[in-house]
């Protein structure tokens, strides 16, 4: 086929596919929107959480939710739109010009690469500022002693007690759910506003009812003078409802790749665990490939139902292959941080494993 003809080939399955990804996007975003404003309006009416903060909430959502749905809208909306040239007879016509299904599929790829890059930014600026914004917004509403301040850290008042940590997570024992809390700040005040007592501590956890402070410094202030000491852990009497600060918690896959740089290296520095961190940090790196390699290794295997079948075979035909796809990647990542096994070569094998059978498809349907 002549270089020009190629180009309009081209531009035929880019209008039809992205057509096709922006319905379906649409929708999926959408319906998600819609059931966490559902679930949001239960907690209308508790402290100042009215309906139009619930709506605000929802809407600042929306740039996650937009990054989370693409990978399955690019899957979906590329069957669909591949489907819609096969169902006028177009993709019948192309393939009886010439051009193979390897340049067929490579067509519908090169058509969400732009669109893939423009969520990808979307995922490391919107996203993020929305979720954190949406978090403060509901803390700010729902409690008047916790609140989410700018980059994700949290300050909380306990009486005369003022706490400051640089983020959190929650993680699960077998005694139950634990909040850990990292670069914490204990600012202890007099009665008469004067601060008495600064703790800095590289980790606090909340497990069985209690606080415990790891690598303490803590410097009393008299009135003229001051008198630090250091502990390997301290017990912390406070009344902070843990979990009202797990609500305040941002979730690791919310972060954006310099917010999870920031934090591995803090927690490498401190000899910590930052294994969480680093498999998130891969997650966000292997993001694009993986909503392309899966959108170009399912093409080929619906080939055969475009012909066949109508626009309800190819939503279950998508639909099935992105829930196949996330729950394989999730084991193979679970079990790789079970064994040890590196994040990047964890997040690395599904796609491999796809580009494997995608290439032995098209060797056998040449």
């Amino acid at each position: 086929m002549s270089q020009p003809l190629l180009k309009q080939v081209d531009r035929l399955v880019a209008l039809s596919v992205l057509a096709a990804v922006g319905l379906v996007w649409f929708i999926l975003v959408g319906f998600d929107a819609f059931t966490i404003f559902v679930g949001e309006l239960n907690d209308v009416g508790h402290g100042g959480y009215t309906l139009t903060k619930a709506a605000s909430y929802t809407l600042l959502t929306v740039p996650r939710r937009m990054y989370e749905m693409f990978s399955y809208a690019a899957l979906i909306g590329g069957l669909v739109g591949l489907g819609g040239l096969a169902g006028t007879g177009e993709l019948t016509a192309l393939r009886a010009a010439g051009m193979s299904k390897l340049r067929i599929c490579a067509s519908v790829v090169l058509s969400l690469c732009v669109l893939t890059a423009i969520v990808v930014v979307i995922g490391e600026t919107l996203a993020p500022w929305g979720d954190q914004s949406a978090k403060a917004l509901s803390l700010a509403a729902k409690s008047t002693d916790v609140t989410l301040a700018k980059g994700g850290s949290i300050w909380a008042r306990d009486g005369e007690t003022v706490v400051n940590a640089g983020n959190g997570r929650t993680r699960q024992t077998e005694q139950g759910s634990v909040v850990d809390l990292n670069r914490v700040r204990i600012f202890e005040f007099d009665k008469d506003g004067r601060l008495a007592t600064l703790s800095l501590a590289a980790r606090a956890e909340h497990a069985q009812g209690h606080w415990i402070l790891h690598d303490v410094r803590r410097t009393v202030f008299g009135e003229a003078s001051a008198a630090s000491t250091q502990a390997s852990e301290l017990q912390w009497p406070s009344s902070l409802d843990p979990d009202v600060l797990a609500l305040s918690i941002v979730n690791l896959d919310y972060l954006n790749l310099r917010e999870l740089s920031r934090n591995i290296a803090y927690l490498e520095r401190n000899g910590q665990d930052s294994r969480g961190f680093r498999e998130a940090w891969w997650s966000r790196i292997f993001y694009p490939v993986n909503v392309l390699v899966l959108a170009f290794c399912a093409l080929p295997f619906a080939f055969g139902a475009l012909r066949s079948g109508g626009m309800g075979k190819r939503l279950f035909l998508g639909i099935v292959m992105a829930i196949g796809f996330y729950f394989l990647q999730r084991a193979v990542v679970s079990m790789g941080s079970v064994y040890g096994l590196a994040p990047a070569i964890a997040n690395a094998i599904p796609p491999l494993l796809l580009i494997a059978m995608a290439t032995a498809w098209f060797r056998r349907n040449a």
